[in-house]
């Protein structure tokens, strides 16, 4: 059995969007470094612990991970500026707990914000590297974790040049080419349909 394939085995609540990201985001982390690693850098052994025992409980026992290796293990990521900025973008327009008091708390909002992070730095769509069905599990992922970030993206952009965008204009470094996305020969990239493109299989 795949890592992706283990991890949803164990899954406490496999049809949610949220599950369906971080099995994705740890399930390609742990194939590409092994499982003597740290899966998300920027999350501790504790928090990853936490994580898997909310999410995927009793999926560390199948997975063989050892958290006395683990305590002190250190991935080195070369991009760990962006992973940080970006976790930190989604944080500040995280749910705020209207949905209830069981809604979102911080640490698993800040989980999913370290896998959308992580994700964001792969070469696909971001639904793909997040291995989600389509953008439509992604896009209701992002409304209900991060609802205020949703709310600015009036236009439809995709996801990941959203993102990047959003930080652009929070330093006030603008690189586009062009003064506004209605006028600019590379709008396609950023607003063209995401669906088309077929879905990359679980690791």
């Amino acid at each position: 059995m795949g890592t992706h394939a283990l991890l949803m085995s164990f899954a406490a609540n496999p049809q949610e969007p949220a599950t369906m990201a971080l099995a994705g985001v740890l399930a390609a982390a742990f194939d590409r470094h092994g499982r003597r690693l740290l899966p998300m850098p920027g999350m501790d052994a504790s928090a990853t612990r936490r994580l898997l025992d909310r999410w995927f409980p009793g999926a560390d026992v199948a997975l063989g991970l050892d958290w006395a290796l683990l305590a002190n293990a250190c991935r080195h990521e070369p991009r760990q500026g962006e992973i940080d900025d970006l976790a930190q973008l989604l944080r500040e327009h995280a749910n705020d707990g209207g949905g209830g008091a069981n809604c979102c708390s911080a640490e698993e909002t800040s989980a999913i914000a370290h896998a959308l992070a992580c994700a964001s730095l792969g070469d696909n769509h971001l639904w793909q590297d997040l291995y989600l069905p389509s953008r439509r599990e992604l896009s209701a992922l992002i409304a209900h974790w991060f609802p205020r970030l949703a709310a600015l993206n009036t236009n439809d952009m995709k996801w990941k040049k959203f993102f990047y965008r959003q930080l652009c204009l929070r330093e006030e470094v603008l690189i586009c080419k062009a003064p506004s996305c209605g006028v600019c020969a590379d709008y396609a990239q950023c607003f063209g349909s995401e669906e088309a493109a077929h879905a990359i299989a679980p690791p």
